[in-house]
């Protein structure tokens, strides 16, 4: 399991930091949720968007949307005495994907959001982590005035794998976010148990 022992805020030296990725397509809510539970100031490398972008950068249905991540979003949130969660929300432009091999490194799981509006935004973030085996669940960020669709109807849209979970959220909302984060580490807490069962086995 990706982890790292380090000095907590209150001085627990046997704390526990897992990190986490935060990712989706372009304007899904990536930096807002990290933002939105940090229990810290958040680090955030957002740029205006730019004229030379326009060509490339799809910004139907968030025509408001104007900064963009280019490179990481930072952010840290205590779940329980001695757990914390390092986020590292990333890029959506494919023309950023160059980082994340570097950014998923040592990743416990991650959280894909998603927007209803723009399902089909997300798809390459659930073939990355589909292919490099790493637990993630699916957050369906709720935007007032889109479309609501249950769980079940997401997944099946999103041809995900058995038992992927998947969770409707409001990425603004700090304690709605905070439920993803803990469904994702239990989650993956579960897949990591089976594959070191499955190893010794």
């Amino acid at each position: 399991m990706a982890s790292e022992q380090t000095d907590a805020t209150d001085g627990d030296t046997g704390a526990l930091a897992l990190k986490i990725l935060v990712a989706g397509g372009f304007g899904v809510g990536k930096t807002t949720l990290v933002g939105a539970v940090s229990e810290i100031r958040p680090l955030r490398t957002e740029e205006l968007l730019s004229e030379a972008g326009a060509s490339v950068d799809d910004t139907d249905g968030v025509d408001q949307k104007v900064t963009t991540t280019v490179a990481m979003d930072f952010g840290r949130i205590t779940i329980r005495s001695g757990l914390s969660l390092y986020l590292f929300g990333t890029p959506g432009q494919d023309r950023f994907w160059f980082l994340w091999d570097e950014l998923a490194q040592g990743a416990l799981g991650a959280v894909v959001l998603a927007d209803t509006r723009r399902l089909q935004d997300c798809f390459p973030a659930v073939d990355y982590f589909e292919h490099r085996h790493i637990p993630f669940v699916v957050a369906v960020n709720c935007f007032a005035g889109a479309r609501s669709y249950g769980a079940h109807d997401v997944s099946r849209a999103l041809d995900l794998d058995d038992g992927t979970p998947v969770v409707l959220c409001d990425a603004r909302d700090r304690d709605s976010g905070k439920e993803v984060l803990i469904r994702l580490v239990e989650y993956a807490g579960r897949m990591h148990t089976a594959r070191l069962l499955d190893s010794v086995g």
